[in-house]
C-alpha cells in the first residue's frame, strides 16, 4: 500500500485511526508523530487521533495527497476535543494517620514561601521516611532511628548529596516547627559540599545537539533552554500569553530567587517556535503534555539524553 489510510473509529464520532504502511514509515512516521493528541495503539498497530478541525488542517498542511479517507467524517468538527485531566492518585491509606502531620509541615513550608517544586519534594521525603518507621508516630522516632534511616539510604541506595540534604531539611522542619522536638535535629549531619565543576556544552555540540532532534516541539523546548539561558523548570512553566510576539521577546515569571524577567529571542528561535505552535497549537501551556497540562520535568530531560546518544 502506498497510501495512509484514515478509519473510523469504534468508540466514537470525534475519534479515527491513522495507519502508516511500512513503505511509507521512514517518511511519513515523524510527521504522524507531530499530530496533536495522536496516542499509539499497539494491538492494532495504528494511531488514535481525534477527529477534530485542528487535525483536518494538520492533514492538509502537511500530509497532501497521501491519506486516504475511509469514511465520511461529520459535517461539523468541534476545533479540538475537550482534554481529560487524569484523576490524581489517591493517597496512600497507610499514610492516612499521619495526615495532620504531613498537612502542617505543607503549611509550614508554605509560610516560609518554598517553591510548589520544594515542598513535593520535601512532602516525597517526610512520607517515605513515615514509611519506613510505620507504625510509629513520628514523634516517637528517635534521633538514632534517623540516622539509622539516613545510613541505610546512602549504603543501599547511594541517594545523592542533594537528596541526603532534602531530607535533613524536610526532617528538620518537622521536628523543630511542628513536633517541637529539636534536640532530635539539632546539629544533624549534612553531607560535605562537592566541588565539582558544572559541565558545559560547547557551541559546536550545541549546535550538534539540536540537529539531533526532528520533533519540532523538542526542538523549540532545548533552544529556549540553550539560546535563551532558560532554566528547566522555566521552560515547562511557560504559558503562551508569556510570548510577547511584538518585541520577539519572552516573559519569564518567578525564576531564580523567585524574580521576573524578560529575555530576547534569536530570529532562529523565534522562527522555530512560529512553526511548533503552528503545528501544535496549545491551548494554555507553551509546551503541553499529552493530558493538556504543563510538559513534565522528566520529559525535558530524557529528550536531551536520547539527543545526546545520537
Amino acid at each position: 500500500s502506498s497510501v495512509i489510510t484514515l478509519s473510523p473509529h469504534p468508540e466514537g464520532a470525534y475519534k479515527a485511526y491513522i495507519h502508516v504502511p511500512p513503505s511509507m514509515l521512514a517518511a511519513y512516521l515523524p510527521i504522524v508523530k507531530n499530530m496533536h493528541g495522536r496516542k499509539w495503539v499497539p494491538e492494532h498497530k495504528v494511531w488514535e487521533v481525534p477527529l477534530t478541525k485542528v487535525t483536518l488542517r494538520f492533514i492538509e498542511k502537511y500530509l497532501p495527497d497521501v491519506v486516504d479517507w475511509t469514511f465520511d467524517p461529520p459535517a461539523e468538527l468541534p476545533e479540538r476535543l475537550e482534554v481529560v485531566r487524569p484523576q490524581p492518585r489517591p493517597r496512600s491509606f497507610r499514610l492516612s494517620k499521619f495526615e495532620t502531620e504531613i498537612t502542617a509541615l505543607e503549611q509550614a513550608l508554605l509560610l516560609k514561601r518554598y517553591s510548589w517544586r520544594t515542598i513535593k519534594n520535601y512532602k516525597s521525603c517526610f512520607r517515605k521516611f513515615l514509611l519506613h518507621h510505620e507504625p510509629l508516630h513520628p514523634r516517637e522516632i528517635t534521633r538514632s532511628q534517623m540516622e539509622a534511616y539516613l545510613v541505610k539510604l546512602i549504603k543501599e541506595r547511594n541517594i545523592s548529596e542533594s537528596h541526603h540534604k532534602q531530607i535533613v531539611a524536610a526532617l528538620g522542619t518537622y521536628y523543630r516547627e511542628i513536633a517541637r522536638q529539636e534536640t532530635k535535629v539539632f546539629q544533624f549531619a549534612q553531607p560535605k559540599k562537592s566541588k565539582k565543576l558544572p559541565q558545559v556544552l560547547t557551541e559546536t555540540e550545541v549546535v550538534r545537539l539540536l540537529q539531533a532532534i526532528d520533533n519540532p516541539k523538542h526542538r523549540s523546548i532545548l533552544m529556549l533552554v540553550y539560546s535563551a539561558g532558560l532554566r528547566l523548570s522555566e521552560v515547562i512553566n511557560l504559558r503562551l500569553n508569556d510570548l510577547q510576539p511584538e518585541k520577539q521577546r519572552l516573559y519569564v515569571h518567578g525564576g531564580k530567587g523567585k524574580k521576573d524577567r524578560c529575555t530576547l529571542l534569536a530570529p532562529k528561535v523565534w522562527n522555530q517556535l512560529q512553526h511548533y505552535l503552528e503545528l501544535y497549537q496549545p491551548v494554555e501551556w507553551l509546551f503541553e503534555g499529552q493530558t493538556g497540562g504543563p510538559y513534565s520535568a522528566r520529559s525535558v530531560q530524557n529528550i536531551f539524553s536520547r539527543a545526546k546518544e545520537r
